[in-house]
C-alpha cells in the first residue's frame, strides 16, 4: 500500500483522551482543535473506518493505581486530580462525542492498550491501520504509538489534532522522534487520503 493511501475497510480512526476536562486544559485553542477531530471523525465514519474513542477512567479512590506510578499515583493522592476524570469533566468532548456505531474504551494507564480490551477489538474487525490523534502528545498519543509499531500496526499520528502543555515537547516528538514509528500528517492531508480511498474502486476483500 502507498505511504498516501488508506484502505478504509482495515483502519480504525483512534481518539484519544479528549475528554472534555483535559481538553480545556491542554487545548488553548479549544475549538480550533475539537472541529479538527470533528471533521476527522465525520469523515472517517462516511469512509467506513472503525470509530474507536479512548477515555480514561477510575474506579472510586483508583484501586488500579500502586503509588509507585509516579504519573498515576500523583493522581491517586489528590482528590482535587481525581475530579478531572469524573462526571461531566471526564466525559467525551461534546464536540467529538460518541455516535451510534462507534466504540469507547475506558483505560486507567496511558497507554491506550495496557489493561483494555483494544487489541481484541481491533483483531476482531482485521484493522491492521490505526489512525492517532489526541492529548498529549507526550502522553497517551506516544505510548500508543510505541506500542502499536511494536505490535507491526500502520501507524498515522494527525498532527494538529494533538496538543500538550508544552508546545516545545509536541514540535519535537511530531517532528523529531514520531516519525521514527509512524507517519505524521495533518488533518488536510489525512482528509485528503480519505477522499482518494473514496474515490477508488472497491476491490474484493482479502483474504488472511
Amino acid at each position: 500500500m502507498s505511504p498516501s493511501s488508506i484502505d478504509p475497510r482495515h483502519a480504525a480512526l483512534l481518539s484519544l483522551d479528549l475528554q472534555k476536562g483535559i481538553v480545556s486544559i491542554y487545548a488553548p485553542n479549544e475549538n480550533d482543535l475539537v472541529e479538527r477531530a470533528r471533521a476527522i471523525l465525520q469523515q472517517g465514519r462516511r469512509a467506513g473506518l472503525a470509530i474507536i474513542h479512548i477515555k480514561v477512567g477510575f474506579r472510586p479512590g483508583l484501586p488500579e493505581v500502586h503509588p509507585r506510578n509516579m504519573l498515576l499515583g500523583a493522581i491517586k493522592a489528590s482528590p482535587k486530580h481525581q475530579q478531572l476524570f469524573a462526571g461531566e469533566s471526564g466525559s467525551i468532548h461534546a464536540g467529538v462525542a460518541a455516535e451510534d456505531g462507534d466504540l469507547v474504551v475506558t483505560k486507567s494507564r496511558v497507554n491506550a492498550f495496557a489493561g483494555t480490551d483494544l487489541e481484541l477489538l481491533l483483531r476482531a474487525r482485521e484493522i491492521d491501520t490505526l489512525v492517532l490523534f489526541g492529548i498529549a502528545t507526550s502522553g497517551v498519543v506516544l505510548s500508543t504509538t510505541l506500542h502499536a509499531a511494536d505490535a507491526d500496526y500502520r501507524v498515522l499520528i494527525v498532527k494538529d489534532c494533538c496538543a500538550d502543555l508544552d508546545q516545545s515537547v509536541h514540535v519535537c516528538l511530531t517532528e523529531k522522534v514520531l516519525p521514527r514509528y509512524a507517519a505524521v500528517i495533518s488533518s488536510e492531508e489525512f482528509l485528503q487520503m480519505l477522499r482518494s480511498a473514496t474515490e477508488q474502486p472497491v476491490g474484493p476483500e482479502r483474504h488472511e
